[in-house]
This record gives C-alpha cells, sequence and structure tokens, in this order.
C-alpha cells in the first residue's frame, strides 16, 4: 500500500458573511413573524456569522455542485485541473436533486475534455469523509494517482420560510397562535452553505504543507440507535415513513421535507457515542492524548464543546484546550464540508509544524455515525 498525502486543500463560503441580526431577512420569517425560538439557539450555539448561497429575496445564488466547482477549482496548479484529475469523490446532505448524483453533477460543471472515475455519497456529516476514504483507498492500492475528495452543503434550501408556509396556514386553522416544531425551526439556525476540498497523491507536495493520512476511522451505530435526524420523511405511527409513503398534498402540509432532529435524543447520545467509537479507535490505533497536537471537531453547537471536554476527561484521554481548532462561530455549521473547512483553514493559518499530528472528529446524528481521521504534517 503507498503512503496517501493531502497535497493542497481548498474552501469556497458563498456571497458576504451573514450576521444573527440578518438571518431572517434571508431565510425570511414563518407567518411574516420573527422565530420565538431563534435567540435561545443562537445563545447556545454561539454562531456569530454564516453564509447563505442566498440574496435578500430568497433567489438562489449558488447551487451546492457549484460551490463544490469552486472550491475545486482553487487546487488547481502545478499540473492538476479538470483534465488531469483521476477520481473525484463527493459528499453532501443537500444534494439539489435525487438524480443525476451529486457527484456527476459536480463533475458536469467543471468542464474539461477527459473522462474521470466520479463517485457520491449522500447522507449527512460523514459524507466528507466517506468520499476522503474512497480517495485514500484509490490512491494507497495504486489505482489512481491522484484524487480529489469535496463536501458541499446548500442547506439554505431547506431553510427558507416559504418552505413552511403551508404547514404554517394549516396550523393557523387549528389553532390561534399557531407555531413550528422547535425541532424544525432549531436547524434553521444552526446550519450553513459552502464547499471544502482536498487533493490527494502518493507524493508530498513539492512545496508548501502536506498531511499524510495515517487512518479513517467510521462506525455507524444505526444497528442500536433510532433516527435522530431526517428530511423527506416523517414519523407515522411511531415508524419513520420516507416521503413516497405520503399523499402528494400531504408534502408541504407536514413540511415533509424539512430538516428535523429530535434535540432530546442528540443531547443525550452524540457526545457519549462519540466517546465510545474513540475509545475503540484509540486501543486499535495505539492513539494517546500525548499523539494529537491539533484536535478539529466537528461541532453543530458551541454548547457541546464543554459535553465533549468533559466526556473525554471522564475517559481518561483528555484533550488539551490550546491543542482545539474550531471555526464554527465564524462559518456556521456546514455539515459534510464542516471537517474540511476546518482543515483548509488551519492550513492556511501558517500555524502547522512539520511532525505535528492532527486528530479530525466527525458525529453524525442522522442514525449515529462517527469519522476520526488521523493526520501527520510534513
Amino acid at each position: 500500500m503507498r503512503p496517501v498525502y493531502i497535497t493542497k486543500t481548498s474552501s469556497f463560503l458563498p456571497n458576504d458573511p451573514v450576521h444573527n441580526s440578518e438571518i431572517e431577512d434571508y431565510l425570511g420569517r414563518i407567518g411574516d413573524k420573527p422565530s420565538k425560538a431563534k435567540d435561545l439557539i443562537l445563545r447556545n450555539n454561539q454562531i456569530k456569522t454564516r453564509y447563505y448561497a442566498l440574496d435578500k429575496e430568497q433567489n438562489v445564488t449558488h447551487s451546492a455542485y457549484e460551490m463544490a466547482v469552486e472550491s475545486i477549482e482553487r487546487l488547481y496548479g502545478d499540473g492538476i485541473d479538470a483534465d488531469t484529475i483521476e477520481l473525484l469523490a463527493a459528499g453532501t446532505a443537500s444534494q439539489e436533486m435525487i438524480m443525476p448524483s451529486h457527484g456527476v453533477q459536480i463533475h458536469g460543471e467543471m468542464g474539461g475534455t477527459a473522462n474521470s472515475e466520479v463517485v457520491s455519497f449522500a447522507g449527512s456529516c460523514c459524507s466528507g469523509i466517506h468520499a476522503l476514504k474512497y480517495c485514500q483507498m484509490a490512491v494507497a492500492t495504486g489505482d489512481k494517482n491522484n484524487a480529489v475528495a469535496v463536501a458541499s452543503e446548500r442547506l439554505s434550501a431547506w431553510m427558507r420560510a416559504s418552505f413552511f408556509t403551508d404547514e404554517y396556514e394549516n396550523l393557523q386553522m387549528l389553532q390561534e397562535n399557531p407555531m413550528i416544531a422547535f425541532e424544525k425551526d432549531f436547524l434553521r439556525f444552526m446550519l450553513s452553505d459552502g464547499a471544502a476540498a482536498t487533493l490527494l497523491s502518493d507524493k508530498p507536495a513539492a512545496t508548501g504543507t502536506s498531511l499524510r493520512i495515517e487512518w479513517i476511522e467510521l462506525t455507524s451505530y444505526a444497528n442500536t440507535m433510532p433516527t435522530c435526524m431526517y428530511a423527506g420523511a416523517e414519523f407515522f405511527n411511531g415508524e419513520l415513513l420516507g416521503w413516497t409513503r405520503f399523499p402528494e398534498k400531504e408534502w408541504t402540509s407536514r413540511s415533509l421535507f424539512a430538516l428535523k432532529q429530535n434535540t432530546k435524543l442528540l443531547g443525550d447520545n452524540i457526545v457519549k457515542l462519540g466517546g465510545k467509537f474513540l475509545m475503540d479507535v484509540a486501543g486499535k490505533r495505539g492513539l494517546t492524548p500525548d499523539g494529537i497536537d491539533w484536535f478539529l471537531p466537528h461541532l453543530s453547537s458551541m454548547y457541546f464543546k464543554n459535553k465533549i471536554f468533559s466526556e473525554l476527561e471522564s475517559l481518561r484521554f483528555l484533550i488539551a484546550p490550546e491543542k482545539w481548532f474550531v471555526n464554527l462561530p465564524n462559518v456556521g455549521n456546514v455539515a459534510a464540508a464542516s471537517a474540511f473547512l476546518m482543515l483548509d483553514e488551519l492550513v492556511k493559518s501558517g500555524r502547522l509544524k512539520s511532525g505535528e499530528k492532527i486528530l479530525i472528529m466527525v458525529p453524525e446524528s442522522a442514525r449515529f455515525s462517527y469519522a476520526y481521521v488521523y493526520l501527520t504534517v510534513c
């Protein structure tokens, strides 16, 4: 097996940063009323700015695959362009359509004249790491000499007020003060748009910082855990049913395609299971806190930072606060792209030193999946 290096990172965030006071100027107000939950949610998540591929009239400015292309093009140079990329692997939680796949839509926007292998991973936050691991294995086995893993999200598509109009009006007929359920309103003030990409090769870059991939570990607890976050589905008589199981007229009256999250289930399990998997990985890989110089945890909310720190402390696997690198308050939660965005910002900060070790953590609440990535700075 050949060594595999991340030789370049990139990112793309659409338009100008959106401050907390402007969120509903972009997403709209459900029932023309400000959200009652917004201030509480923002106080807990501590996000100050985020990015939307929208203007204030809710017009789409960039698709998820267009943002992916923007980030990929920032990897070009030194012999890399649309015609020399041998493998493109894409991950997203917000693909623009059911078919064609997210990956081939990105490839179609890239132009160029050469064909390429393209693979797509759709799901939630771990899908970007799935793409990265596919690229790593392809290069490690010698099947490819280079590969690009990209993650992009246009989560604002599911957060616009117009998405909830029919449900709101239906509720208004039933009660005097209708209010969209907290499980839906919650995510409107958590999520953000953007894209980030990594270039992989079997050799480090001639100049600049490269990151050798030591290992990537992923797991799912779906065999023991219920669904926590979902879209295009709804619980009916205790069973999660997909959108095809409901009459068309209910798709909008139920806001069936809105993102929903069981916040109690999330709070009770997301940190605990992440710690359990970390201990499994540490035992398998011989990982210790002393072997970590930088810790990049994907956080959906800064609320979880202290929860994770306490969990690591209880597991006797404490990672010192000065080793943590988080950019959630500035870019928001960009789901599958978040880990790549953190890595790109850290690489470009100039703070990395040769030989340092980076641990990336990505939890996924959909049905509780987790990823850990271990890198060495070269």
